[in-house]
């Protein structure tokens, strides 16, 4: 269990610019999203599922991205477009967590969310124990209803965010962390 301490004590977000290929394999991907749903769940709700993003499928959601911007921002540049046009490109591979509730007399939305919020980390994490540099992110993309409806989810599915998974093609430098003097308390 050392090892995992370890990793854990280490861990950190790569940037998407900052990935290359190769993505994970699919046998590493198939590791990645069983862990992703292996998280707490009260009363087996599975609230989240996961979308696939990689090779073709990265420039196809970006281009809904950067049709529902070109609509709503009618004066903005072309390269302003573009820009949303490439904002799953950087890393091989990009997996969107989807969240939902459901009605439960036990289980709050809250929880529920949660539980999506502990899938996401739980794919950063295994991305990262296979070797491999991850970033969870959102953006406002993650937010607008209309990329969502154009990235097929349903009226009822929220987005926890996008996990871009790819090699570090640089070293990179931890952040500042919080001191547990400043965070924890006892009662």
């Amino acid at each position: 269990m050392s090892d995992a301490i370890d990793l854990l004590k280490i861990r950190r977000s790569v940037k998407p610019r900052e990935m290359s290929g190769p993505g994970p394999s699919p046998a590493e991907l198939e590791t990645i999203l069983t862990i992703g749903a292996r998280v707490p769940d009260h009363g087996k709700l599975t609230p989240w599922r996961f979308i696939v993003f990689e090779g073709d499928a990265r420039l196809r959601a970006g281009a809904i991205i950067a049709g529902v911007f070109a609509q709503k921002n009618p004066h903005a540049a072309p390269a302003e477009v573009d820009v949303e046009k490439r904002r799953l490109t950087d890393a091989p591979l990009v997996i969107g967590v989807v969240s939902f509730t459901k009605p439960h007399p036990k289980v709050p939305p809250w929880e529920q969310e949660l539980s999506a919020g502990a899938s996401a980390m739980n794919i950063v994490t295994a991305a990262t124990a296979l070797g491999y540099g991850a970033c969870w992110l959102t953006g406002w993309f993650a937010f607008d209803r209309d990329v969502l409806n154009g990235l097929g989810l349903k009226a009822d599915e929220k987005l926890a965010g996008f996990i871009h998974i790819g090699r570090s093609s640089k070293a990179s430098e931890d952040r500042p962390r919080p001191s547990l003097a400043d965070i924890v308390t006892r009662f």
